[in-house]
Parts: structure tokens; C-alpha cells; sequence
């Protein structure tokens, strides 16, 4: 029994001399040491100096590598606010065509409704020039809008519209006079 143990206990230091355990830790017994790990274990130095200088260029090679790493995130990030800014853009760019569209449309309905209201008064102007002088211009002094008082009498014959113009009085001639010098052409 007393050669057994012996040969166990022979074997174990064996293992131990081959093998060394380190008391780091479990979780550093599984990691596998990096490249310039391995170099120091296996690299003897010659000097103070040269340690020295072998850890400070690890130390700044480390810094570096993290530099690199918050690089890459921000590199990262800025290509995504740069997707989302182009993806912006898009819908802007969409959001304008439908304005422009919506402009067009209105603009339309306007020149719609600006060539109804010229055929209304046309048509307007046809019923006064057919009415009597004396009809004509008592309903043209009652109109409250100058504007389109002016407007008939410009769409009327000159004969008509002179007739109407002699049954006013001379206030009510003289403005819808001044209301017509000033109509623009449309």
C-alpha cells in the first residue's frame, strides 16, 4: 500500500512540474494568452530599460486599439444618422412633390374659378346692357361693390355702357368713372 501511495504522490508532482497551476483564477485558466502574452512569457530581457520600454509601447498599443474601437462606433453611428438623414430627404423630397402637385391643382381651380366669375359677369353684363338706362343704373347705383359695378359696365358696349353711365348721378359717374381707369387686365 505504502508503494502505491508513493507512486500516486510521485506521479501528482510529476503532473505538477509539467503543468504548473496558476492561482489566478478559474476563469483565466480557460483563456488562451494573446500573441504578445506569449511573447513576454517567452522573452527574457536583457534590461530594465528595454521592459520599460517594451511596456510602454503595449501600454500606448492598447490605447490605440481602443481608439480604434471608439472609431469604429462612431463611424457606425454616423452611418446610421447618415441613412436616416438620406431616408429624411426622401420624405421631404415626397412631402414637396405632393405640395407641388396641390399647388398645380389649386392653381387650377382658381383659373376655374376666375373664368366662372368672368362668364357670370358677361353674362351680368348682357342682362344690364338689355335693360332700360333708368333700370340699369338705379341697380348698378345700389350695388355696394364698386368693383363690380366697374367691371359690368366694362363688359357692355360702349352705347350701352354710355347710357347706363348718362342715368347716374354725378358722384356715383364720377367713382365707378375712377373704379374703371383702374381695372387691370386679367
Amino acid at each position: 500500500m505504502k508503494k502505491q501511495l508513493f507512486f500516486l504522490f510521485t506521479l501528482c508532482l510529476l503532473a505538477m512540474f509539467q503543468n504548473p497551476i496558476t492561482v489566478k483564477g478559474a476563469a483565466e485558466k480557460n483563456e488562451k494568452p494573446t500573441e504578445s502574452e506569449q511573447a513576454v512569457q517567452e522573452k527574457s530581457y536583457s534590461s530594465v530599460e528595454e521592459r520599460r520600454l517594451y511596456n510602454t509601447l503595449e501600454q500606448e498599443r492598447a490605447g490605440l486599439q481602443e481608439k480604434i474601437k471608439v472609431l469604429a462606433d462612431r463611424e457606425k453611428e454616423l452611418k446610421t444618422l447618415a441613412q436616416e438623414v438620406d431616408k429624411k430627404f426622401k420624405q421631404m423630397d415626397t412631402k414637396i412633390q405632393e405640395l407641388k402637385k396641390l399647388q398645380q391643382i389649386t392653381a387650377e381651380l382658381l383659373a376655374q374659378k376666375d373664368q366662372t366669375e368672368l362668364k357670370m359677369i358677361q353674362d351680368l353684363s348682357n342682362i344690364y346692357a338689355k335693360m332700360t338706362p333708368e333700370k340699369a343704373a338705379l341697380a348698378l347705383s345700389s350695388l355696394e361693390d364698386q368693383q363690380l359695378a366697374a367691371d359690368l359696365i366694362a363688359n357692355m358696349k360702349t352705347k350701352s355702357a354710355a347710357k347706363i353711365l348718362e342715368q347716374l348721378n354725378k358722384l356715383q359717374a364720377s367713382t365707378l368713372t375712377t373704379t374703371l381707369s383702374k381695372l387691370s387686365p386679367e
